[in-house]
């Protein structure tokens, strides 16, 4: 669309706003609901912060956040197309899975944020699953409220409302008490017919606590499950006021269901449709797959939760991914100042990505791990970032950050080994998005290697789950009668857009798994550096 199309469909408010609270970075994403194309953006860093043991960000950094990425989008569209931003065609708020917050009430904090990034729900999480013969991992709003049942923590008497990030925003938002089912399915198991919250194993939670003699039960306390193009309330003129500071955004603007990064994920990279498959990875890395049939078994590894509309998906998730690769990239960055050489860092990125690529397809003995937290596929509720080689090993730049990339898919490629190799599931396509493929062709040939499969990026990969979320808030105002999402998004969004795609390389494919058993055979590293008590 030309300049003068845009800014027309700008003031007639034939656009949709996504706003997306990820890990390190608040982003917002504006599209005009012709082409579904992102016309301006706005972001805010932010970081959690581990707190008394517990990883958590507080409500004051989710308002100004959220507050200074909404005015970083109203000044790009000032400065693009000169107009005063104060009305859009639809929002739609997503955020990080899972997670704890807990309100009374008054609509009082009954205790700090607990996010997904906490693993200290173990014991939780292992009777849930033997109640409900149901995988239910630690990073799940369900385990995170039997744990502190089982701590007997005096808050959960006086629980009004429990909501992920997302379902808090909106409920701040609109009033409304509500989930998208995919953001749903990472809070409490869903039903693949009722694509509801399973009445079987709500009655079973309720059953469990009963004699707890809490004033509540677990319907009254989290949101309702709604699809993807079902009405989610509107902008009200508090809401309105919590996102512009300034007054002058209307109220009265449609929302679509809340939703989560992995949700967000599928419909930003087409993957909605049964043997679609996506990863996305950044500070945490997962791996989705849309089923055809459920799983024969139950697998502690892998997470079962839905898309959008409520199909059911297979998830192999990693806490850690990135942040530990960043970490070595800022080590790099303080050695080039040091020795007064200027370079950014998409500069430094980029070289050494493509240097990795330069090293032994099994990294030349070179292991490291990335636990920067606790990673519950390999067992450990804590985290120490290591790098360890033997006396023999190929200790070069190239290997070291070829093994860092490795490591980043490591835990999750112990859920597709799963997947693939004991429930042999299929896939047509696998698409990658998020920070790690930001450097043209690496982390796409990586993951190409891990998966052993062909691994597509679209150019849209960077926008991310902020353009997800857009296109569902889209989806609400446009659909057609009996339109599908996977229709909407195959027919009007991506149509003619495969994106670029890379095979397997069967050297690499090799060396993966060459890397992967020396990964697996150096976990007790791992827990011994945990057990020390040195760190």
């Amino acid at each position: 669309m030309d300049m003068q199309a845009i800014k027309k469909a700008i003031q007639e408010n034939r656009t949709a706003l996504g706003i997306e609270f990820g890990s390190t970075r608040i982003k917002g994403v504006l599209v005009e609901n012709e082409t579904y194309t992102p016309i301006a953006s706005g972001a805010h860093d932010w970081e959690n912060r581990l707190e008394n043991g517990v990883w958590t960000y507080s409500l004051e950094d989710i308002w100004t956040g959220i507050q200074d990425c909404y005015q970083d989008l109203v000044k790009d569209v000032k400065e693009k197309y000169d107009i005063e931003l104060d009305s859009f065609g639809a929002l739609g708020i997503s955020g990080m899975m899972h997670g704890y917050i807990a309100l009374d009430k008054d609509e009082n904090l009954l205790v700090p944020f607990r996010t997904w990034r906490n693993n200290i729900t173990g014991k939780a999480s292992d009777e849930l699953t033997k109640l409900f013969q149901y995988n239910i991992p630690q990073r799940w709003s369900i385990a995170h409220l039997y744990q502190a049942i089982l701590n007997k923590e005096e808050h959960v008497k006086d629980i009004s409302s429990v909501f992920t990030l997302a379902t808090y925003v909106h409920w701040k938002f609109t009033g409304c008490k509500v989930v998208g089912v995919g953001e749903g399915s990472g809070m409490f198991p869903i039903d693949a017919v009722t694509r509801d919250y399973n009445q079987k194993m709500v009655e079973q939670f309720d059953e469990l606590v009963a004699p707890c003699g809490f004033p509540w039960k677990l319907r009254e306390i989290f949101p309702k499950n709604l699809k993807a193009g079902e009405a989610a309330g509107t902008l009200t003129e508090e809401g309105a006021k919590l996102l512009d500071v300034t007054g002058r955004l209307k109220a009265g603007i449609p929302l679509c269901p809340p939703e989560g990064d992995a949700g967000t994920g599928m419909v930003a990279t087409n993957s909605v449709a049964q043997r679609t498959g996506n990863v996305s990875a950044g500070t945490s890395a997962f791996a989705m797959v849309v089923l055809e049939d459920n799983l024969k078994k139950l697998h502690r590894e892998i997470d079962m939760v839905t898309t959008p509309a409520g199909d059911p998906v297979a998830m192999a998730h990693e806490n850690n991914c990135t942040t530990d690769l960043n970490s070595w990239v800022n080590l790099f960055k303080e050695f080039t100042d040091a020795m007064g050489i200027k370079a950014d860092m998409g500069t430094l990125y980029g070289m050494l990505y493509n240097k990795a690529m330069e090293g032994d397809k099994d990294c030349g003995g070179v292991l490291s791990y990335c636990f920067h937290s606790g990673e519950h596929v390999a067992g450990f509720s804590e985290g120490r970032p290591m790098v360890v080689r033997g006396p023999e090993s190929n200790f070069t730049l190239a290997n070291l950050m070829r093994s860092h990339l490795y490591t980043c898919l490591g835990a999750m490629r112990i859920g597709l080994e799963i997947l693939f190799n004991e429930e042999n599931v299929k896939i047509d396509r696998l698409l990658g998005h998020g920070g790690l493929f930001k450097t043209k062709g690496v982390g796409q040939q990586i993951l190409a290697d891990a998966a052993n499969v062909p691994v597509s990026v679209m150019e849209t990969a960077g926008e991310g789950g902020a353009w997800g979320i857009a296109l569902l808030a889209a989806y609400l105002i446009d659909k057609k009668d009996d339109e599908t999402l996977a229709q909407f998004l195959d027919e009007r969004v991506f149509a003619g857009n495969a994106g670029s795609t890379l095979d397997p390389d069967p050297e690499g494919v090799k060396g993966f798994d060459v890397f992967m058993e020396r990964y697996k055979k150096g976990l007790p590293i791992e827990g011994a550096a945990i057990g020390s008590g040195i760190w």
